[in-house]
């Protein structure tokens, strides 16, 4: 998918036109970003968006997420037993100071 984030009030305008007219390209909207199909219209847009305002588009691809594939075990684990808590009001850092689940500065350090 290719991201495209605007930057002033008048490429977030020519960002919305876009979207509503060329809906079938358009995977999701955000506001002043939007992700567009990975597809040469969807690339026409979002260049064409970049020509006309320079300096207030920039345009990323991005690629989906998989957690199984681009996650350590550890941390999947971690935010599965930390959203399992029994006590809702205990923060993170506290949860994992018995050592079972990385720490909050590990996870800061940690490389997908």
């Amino acid at each position: 998918m290719l991201l495209v984030v605007t930057y002033s009030k008048g490429a977030r305008t020519s960002l919305r036109n876009a979207c509503r007219t060329h809906e079938e390209s358009v995977v999701r909207r955000f506001g002043r970003a939007a992700l567009l199909a990975e597809t040469g219209h969807g690339a026409f847009l979002a260049l064409r968006l970049r020509e006309k305002h320079p300096d207030d588009v920039q345009i990323e691809r991005t690629e989906p997420f998989n957690e199984f594939r681009d996650v350590p075990d550890a941390v999947r684990e971690a935010a599965a037993a930390y959203e399992g808590r029994e006590n809702r009001n205990v923060p993170y850092a506290k949860f994992a100071a018995d050592g079972t689940h990385p720490s909050p500065a590990e996870l800061k350090r940690r490389e997908l």
